[in-house]
């Protein structure tokens, strides 16, 4: 029987494709409806899902639910829980998707990274490169799989960080702060979508809009995100993602994995946590 195995934290439909017969092959639909109205988001009726993913659902159900902020990391314990109701196992190929193309599947691929688990991977492209091949789709991934997996999930230190870290790091040069939010949102002249948060950014923080590291559903090529990254940080610097609550942190933070940066963390609460009314300072400058 065939084993699949991921060397890359971004793989390709032609490989998933190839891969569909492993043993050891897991496909979780992370799709997420965004806060923000989006261009060209499909509606219900055209997402369907890869046949025989499982549905990976940060919105509702893979999340703290001790907290009001949302999107946060659970804990092992209850990641753990629910990973194994999905059948995934200590060896499993996790490959995670979403019906945008790249948007909330590097959020699921984080939150394996942070509880210890390597062989996971984005689908470059997503839903709509996948079907755009002529792939194989169903109608609705499952929320449960047939066996329970034997998944354990080992907390890694750095992965995400708090307010409290950040922080410091916005007084440290060895450290750089990068907003995902739109530029409009960050300079504090555009709303923010969630009720009650202050308008602005982080003193110091950097603003790297996350779609300006994807084109058309896809990651773009690492020389071009190392050119981005080089125009705003080094690769001796800690970076720290940051955005609305924690998801489109995660596609910077693979952009930046890609282009080759090695100390890299999401600040899990973002703008949900630090836009509060509250003594975190903020600045429209």
């Amino acid at each position: 029987m065939k084993i699949a195995k991921i060397t890359s934290p971004l793989v390709s439909v032609e490989w998933l494709a190839d891969n569909l017969g492993a043993e050891n092959l897991v496909i979780l639909d992370a799709s997420m409806k965004p806060v923000m109205p989006a261009v060209g988001e499909p509606t219900q009726e055209e997402t369907a899902c890869i046949k025989g993913a499982l549905r990976f659902d940060v919105d509702n159900d893979i999340r703290d639910k001790n907290t009001d902020l949302p999107h946060m990391m659970p804990s092992a314990e209850f990641f753990t829980d629910e990973m194994q109701k999905l059948g995934i196992n200590k060896d499993s190929a996790i490959a995670v998707y979403d019906y945008m193309g790249i948007f909330s599947s590097p959020r699921a691929w984080w939150m394996f990274r942070a509880m210890g688990h390597g062989q996971v991977a984005v689908l470059d492209g997503g839903l709509p490169a996948w079907k755009n091949a002529g792939y194989p789709c169903g109608s609705q991934a499952e929320r449960i799989a047939k066996h329970r997996g034997n998944f354990v999930g080992h907390p890694q230190a750095g992965i995400f960080c708090d307010s409290a870290h950040v922080l410091e790091a916005l007084a440290d040069p060895n450290f750089a702060v990068l907003d995902a939010r739109s530029e409009g949102r960050f300079k504090g002249v555009e709303p923010e979508p969630r009720a009650g948060l202050r308008s602005g950014h982080m003193p110091n923080a950097l603003n790297l809009p996350f779609v300006n590291t994807v084109q058309d559903g896809f990651v773009l090529p690492a020389t071009e995100l190392d050119s981005i990254f080089s125009k705003l940080v080094n690769k001796e610097q800690k970076l720290i993602f940051s955005c609305g609550s924690g998801v489109t942190a995660c596609v910077t933070a693979l952009a930046a994995e890609l282009a080759g940066y090695p100390n890299i963390s999401v600040y899990d609460g973002s703008w949900s946590e630090w836009g509060l009314p509250g003594k975190l300072p903020v600045t429209t400058e």
